[in-house]
């Protein structure tokens, strides 16, 4: 029992492949207080009151979003009964801050050019997003801390790698980070399917663009806050389909504001 305890005091790791996910009490707390960066704790939902309370505040210090989880998926998750009850997502990159995004634009000598999730949700929309961010040369994407998926290993290796490499800012919410942006004089734009044709529009110099939710698209307050709406047009109705997906649609219009940035004065 007593080398079991001790093992359980240690990071454990859930597989080789993922280091960043940890599991137990006395781990997920050292984590927690380590000042790393932690994504989302996982707190099974018949755990006493005193002890949820206890990691929902420390994780929440940390700037983690907190989920209670069923004991089976937990265990699902950690592969072991041996869980405690707790576990952890330590940030798969190191984050960086909205101002760091705009001093990076300035270094390259570049109009900010910038991408904004606001509330996807499916890992692998998110690292496809990012993917195409990177090689239509933005200069880093912007993720809230709560209502969105973080950099998991999934984004990561669904972005190929660019989650990696295209810096990524993590923000309180996605509505002040947009406030913020048009007080730096950069004009910020929302995909939305009630939007003017994204190739009509000037999307030259500072920009911004805003990738919705899977489900409910750009929320009602971000939409309000934006300067503009984008939108793509489609094929006759009659297909059962009424929209692209978030990662398609945010992709195309990421290539256009290339397109446009590239051919700036000859267009």
């Amino acid at each position: 029992m007593e080398r079991a305890e001790k093992k359980n005091d240690r990071f454990e790791h859930k597989t080789e492949q993922d280091p960043t996910f940890v599991y137990g009490k006395n781990a997920v707390t050292e984590l927690l207080k380590s000042g790393a960066a932690v994504d989302t704790v996982f707190v099974q939902d018949t755990m006493n009151a005193a002890q949820a309370g206890y990691y929902t505040a420390i994780a929440r210090e940390a700037g983690a979003v907190v989920k209670r989880v069923h004991a089976a998926k937990l265990r699902g998750m950690c592969g072991t009964e041996g869980h405690q009850g707790v576990a952890a997502w330590a940030a798969s990159v190191d984050y960086v801050s909205l101002d760091d995004l705009l001093a990076e634009a300035a270094r390259r000598g570049e109009p900010p050019f910038l991408l904004l999730a606001d509330g996807v949700e499916d890992p692998h929309n998110l690292g496809a997003i990012i993917r195409t961010a990177l090689l239509c040369g933005a200069h880093g994407v912007v993720i809230p801390r709560r209502g969105g998926v973080p950099v998991t290993p999934t984004v990561l290796k669904s972005s190929a790698g660019a989650a990696a490499r295209l810096p990524v800012a993590r923000v309180a919410n996605i509505g002040e980070a947009v406030r913020r942006l048009k007080a730096q004089n950069v004009f910020v734009y929302c995909a939305d399917m009630d939007g003017r044709p994204a190739f009509q529009q000037n999307l030259t110099g500072p920009i911004a663009l805003v990738a919705g939710s899977e489900g409910s698209g750009v929320s009602p307050l971000v939409k309000s806050l934006c300067d503009g709406v984008l939108s793509l047009p489609m094929a006759g109705g009659g297909t059962g389909v009424d929209s692209f997906n978030v990662s398609v649609a945010t992709g195309i219009i990421l290539y256009e504001i290339m397109r446009q940035r590239g051919t700036e004065g000859s267009i």
